[in-house]
């Protein structure tokens, strides 16, 4: 009952910490950092002990699934180059650094756990990242490359971690084997990923209860994670294929389901994560009890790697920049501006505290793990370093280097989606056999539903017309009409968002307007 208590104690303050954001203007992660930090000094709380090999299956395939279905297939045949540049090379390039600072600095990690150090310090985490560029109107060019870089990421210093841990555990070296096992890996993921799309798709067709076809999309992340896993596949390229087949097989009939798991998906993504941060604040906290002043000794490594993580994304980002041909659409760093931009959102957040709690406490022979309390302390150090500090002055930063945006471009994408709509819309409308049947009167009526569907399209404000307008203007015609109307809209929207030329972030923005406005019709 106790660690009941603790639990829901973590998920409450998550609330608060979000509400609190929203007020002082601060992202939410920030806050539960800093509440975890508190954390550690408060005496009297209760221990939560949680099996290190549960933490990546409970944490990983819930945020990384939710953070997948922001984005579409076209937008990895796009941006493959930035995502082996960002998502796989950097994650390696970091791992190598901070491993080696690790093994020169902290006496007794051993290599395999120093490598282990480097893949929980080396991915940023794009649910902190969003958190933040989302409150200083950072360019979508920016913000594009953080996603691409954010999504698979994950998945290549689990794969180097795990082959790190393995090392530790078994006495066995680490060696040059990680490549061959992430490419293997990585090609049974998708196999698996695309067979649970499949899978889903068939059962959401099978059920007709859109709260139901919900819940499944809860269940599927964790399943598609753990048959991965089962098949020595990696589970994270799973669930993100998982999502993206789900994605891609949308219906435009599935209006409902589609909102309702919007705000499901919101509510999930929000308070994992919260636990999360709470839950490494109670693990610094045992390590901080059980090394007593000898904890202070740990601080200058910590300092020092914290700020090697920062100069290898900086050095990183710069030669990019050098050698940019503006390929990808201008997907890479083109300035100084953007390098300086894109080093400070490198944060760190949910798979560095997944895999600080996730490492082991004892090794097989019954020792502790290398260097257990140091790394934590150090992972910690990087957080703190990586996530608080910027995500307290980016907005100051956007402000001195002039470049927020005012979100023109973002707007016109929309404005030409909404139009695209509203044209597919109109050509269903006239090669229904219905609508050629109406007198010039009822004509004139469908027209002015048209022009009032693409205005809530670009304002984002759904109006239903009032009682009083639907009786006048004729239920049954009303009806007819928006249905034919909206199942073609949608269908449209639905088709851009799987093209190389559409955000699908600006697509379902606009999908979800249309949803509002089939919700809301008379039955």
């Amino acid at each position: 009952m106790e660690q009941l208590v603790l639990v829901i104690g973590l998920l409450f303050a998550t609330v608060v910490a979000v509400g609190l954001g929203d007020r002082l203007k601060l992202p939410y992660p920030v806050l539960m950092l800093l509440l975890a930090v508190a954390m550690t000094f408060i005496p009297g709380f209760p221990d939560l002990q949680i099996d290190p090999e549960l933490i990546l299956p409970i944490f990983l395939p819930p945020l990384l699934f939710a953070t997948a279905q922001k984005s579409s297939w076209s937008v990895f045949r796009v941006r493959w180059r930035t995502i082996i540049l960002l998502a796989v090379a950097l994650v390696v390039v970091s791992t190598a650094a901070v491993a080696g600072a690790a093994w020169l600095l902290i006496p007794g990690i051993g290599l395999p756990a120093a490598v282990a150090l480097g893949a929980m310090a080396a991915p940023p985490d794009p649910v902190a990242v969003e958190s933040v560029s989302g409150r200083v109107h950072m360019p979508r060019r920016l913000i594009t490359v953080l996603q691409s870089e954010g999504l698979f990421n994950d998945a290549a210093a689990i794969v180097v971690f795990q082959a790190a841990v393995a090392s530790a555990l078994s006495g066995q070296p680490f060696g040059a084997e990680v490549a061959a096992k992430f490419a293997l890996g990585a090609v049974a993921a998708v196999v698996v990923g695309m067979l649970m799309g499949w899978l889903t798709g068939l059962i959401t067709r099978l059920i007709t209860s859109s709260v139901a076809r919900s819940a499944v999309t809860l269940v599927v992340p964790f399943a598609a994670y753990i048959l991965a896993e089962e098949v020595h596949a990696s589970g994270v390229i799973a669930v993100v294929v998982t999502a993206l087949e789900i994605k891609r097989h949308a219906r435009a009939e599935d209006a409902a389901e589609r909102v309702t798991r919007a705000a499901f998906w919101d509510v999930v993504e929000l308070l994992v994560t919260g636990l999360a941060f709470g839950l490494v604040g109670l693990e610094v906290r045992e390590v901080v009890n059980a090394e007593g002043s000898a904890i202070w000794g740990m601080i200058p490594p910590a300092a020092g790697i914290s700020v090697l993580v920062i100069a290898v994304r900086f050095l990183w980002f710069g030669l990019l920049a050098l050698l940019s041909r503006k390929s990808e659409g201008g997907l890479q760093p083109t300035s100084l501006k953007d390098v300086v931009i894109l080093t400070w959102c490198g944060m760190r957040g949910l798979a560095t505290l997944a895999l600080a709690l996730a490492l082991p406490t004892v090794l097989p022979s019954g020792d502790a793990f290398p260097g257990r309390h140091e790394i934590i302390v150090v992972a910690c150090a990087v957080l703190l370093a990586t996530l608080v500090l910027p995500g307290l002055t980016l907005p100051w930063l956007m402000r001195v280097l002039k470049a927020t945006d005012d979100g023109v471009e973002e707007r016109e994408a929309g404005r030409l989606l909404a139009l695209r709509a509203q044209d597919a819309a109109v050509a269903a409308l006239r090669d229904n056999e219905l609508i050629k049947s109406l007198p010039q009167e009822k004509l004139q009526l469908v027209k002015s539903r048209m022009k009032r569907l693409h205005a809530e399209l670009l304002d984002g404000n759904v109006d239903d017309g009032g009682a009083d307008g639907r009786r006048r203007r004729g239920r049954e015609l009303a009806i007819a009409v928006q249905t034919i109307a909206l199942d073609a809209a949608r269908q449209e929207v639905l088709t851009a968002r799987n093209e190389a030329a559409t955000d699908p972030e600006v697509a379902d923005r606009v999908l979800r307007q249309l949803d509002l406005r089939t919700m809301i019709m008379p039955e």
